[in-house]
């Protein structure tokens, strides 16, 4: 479904949000249960759902239970498997965001160029890539970690005449049957997506610079007896739903390293199903399971026993008009090139061009990396909050939106009650959080260790994680912290 809602802009709202995936609607929700109805979600795409509109590659599927991926407030009882697809979780999105009202707030086809904090009159300028401009009190960002795609620096891309696209813009019409295909990747998109293109394909060239763990996933379709069962005992989800934090609980902070060994040895016996020894090799990491992000699938590692698969792990010296060259000078036909090459996910609001007060580009306020107090709002840049920021990778990510959404909304709330013009977290405030949280990083064995990833800014500093259980995080938000901000 293509939502559609008026194309016409206001001149000015008490909030923006940028973003109409998870996080942006979910705050939008969050503000009208807290009486502020004047609000604008913008959305560059043609509709709602954010990394699941974008997203929609074969095999495209949560990495979370989605009996837990999914609103508190809007539990599912229906899944269809335990990790549900993408078109199922965007179709569960677009019942929230009509069910909850959100598309009359919502502008579809409406990207951000800048935002400029006007200090005089204490409001946010907001301008669109078509010029259009819109004022608010407020800015929720909710472009999260996922939202600006890597192109490989590889000599020649350019010149290859065939298809080309990256995973998180699949062409709906593409047809992968009898081609020879070129997977340059080997991380989450890739290992979804190969197992659904590998048994139409001539070909299908995987290349890996990097190998990862792939674990088992315990994900078998629910029975029709199983379905009619969650519809008629709702508690029965709740009950797994709790079953499944806790679960994750145990696991998010990877301090017990059982447990991390145990992950370790699971991916070590899944990847037993490779008939070849020395391909098992090859898809063996040398780092330990956790320093990179964890994958599951069931299906990723039999297609190596297929005729038509073959992994390429010598590097790529450069594309031709016609396939790849490779770094040990082989060539390789290719009719399409497929970039599974995952996301600049250490930039978050930086992806945008975003100024604060006197001048200040946040780009240079986070040169050391991207740095926000809980992860939401950082100094100055007043009356700025962000959904999914630096450092909140953890547990289920609707439960950490819902968790922040609500600490924004408290905000906004009492700044309006009390008739503030803005507020903004002191320095001193980060500083104290970020130090406490950069040395519980620290004491994560596993994402000390250099395996590359994405949890590192250019500086070495992890952005990405975060440390604690999302139980202490909700205690974190929940105590009162007025002394940590300035209001004017």
């Amino acid at each position: 479904m293509i939502a559609t809602a008026p194309v016409e802009l206001p001149s000015a709202v008490t909030v923006l949000i940028i973003g109409a995936g998870p996080g942006g609607l979910g705050a939008g929700i969050a503000l009208t249960r807290a009486g502020i109805t004047d609000f604008l979600i913008v959305e560059k795409a043609g509709g709602v759902g954010g990394t699941w509109w974008h997203n929609r590659y074969p095999g495209a599927e949560c990495d979370v239970e989605t009996h837990l991926y999914s609103y508190s407030f809007e539990p599912k009882l229906d899944w269809s498997k335990p990790y549900a697809g993408q078109r199922e979780i965007k179709a569960y999105i677009e019942h929230v965001a009509e069910k909850y009202d959100m598309l009359p707030h919502c502008r579809f086809h409406t990207e951000v160029a800048s935002a400029r904090w006007d200090d005089t009159q204490g409001v946010w300028r907001v301008t669109m890539v078509d010029a259009r401009q819109v004022s608010a009190r407020f800015l929720i960002s909710a472009i999260g970690m996922f939202n600006e795609i890597v192109l490989p620096d590889i000599p020649g891309l350019d010149d290859f005449t065939g298809e080309m696209f990256h995973t998180a813009r699949w062409p709906d019409d593409f047809d992968a049957a009898g081609k020879r295909v070129a997977l340059i990747g080997s991380a989450a998109s890739a290992v979804q997506t190969a197992p659904e293109i590998a048994p139409f394909v001539q070909q299908l060239d995987i290349y890996q610079r990097t190998p990862q763990w792939v674990m088992t996933k315990r994900d078998a379709p629910f029975t029709e007896v199983e379905l009619d069962h969650f519809r008629a005992h709702p508690e029965v989800v709740e009950a797994h739903r709790r079953e499944l934090w806790t679960r994750l609980e145990n696991t998010v902070q990877f301090l017990d390293l059982q447990i991390v060994a145990d992950m370790e040895d699971d991916a070590r016996r899944n990847l037993q199903v490779v008939n070849d020894s020395d391909l098992r090799r090859r898809l063996t990491p040398s780092w330990g399971m956790g320093c990179r992000r964890p994958l599951a699938s069931n299906k990723y590692y039999p297609i190596f026993n297929q005729p038509n698969v073959h992994l390429i792990d010598t590097g790529i010296d450069r594309v031709t008009g016609e396939g790849v060259i490779t770094g040990d000078g082989e060539f390789r036909a290719a009719d399409v090139i497929i970039l599974a090459t995952g996301f600049q996910t250490t930039r978050y609001l930086a992806a945008l061009d975003v100024t604060g007060r006197d001048g200040v580009h946040i780009r240079d306020a986070w040169r050391e990396g991207a740095i926000a107090y809980f992860g939401i709002t950082t100094p100055g840049f007043p009356n700025l909050f962000m959904l999914y920021g630096p450092n909140t990778n953890n547990n289920s990510l609707i439960t950490m939106l819902e968790l922040q959404s609500a600490y924004a909304v408290s905000r906004i709330r009492r700044a309006l009650d009390r008739d503030r013009k803005w507020l903004e977290v002191t320095m001193n405030a980060l500083d104290r959080y970020n130090i406490q949280l950069q040395d519980d990083i620290e004491k994560v064995t596993v994402w000390r260790s250099d395996c590359g990833g994405y949890y590192r800014a250019p500086s070495g500093r992890i952005v990405t994680q975060f440390p604690y259980t999302m139980t202490r995080y909700a205690e974190m938000l929940a105590s009162a912290d007025d002394e940590n901000y300035v209001t004017a």
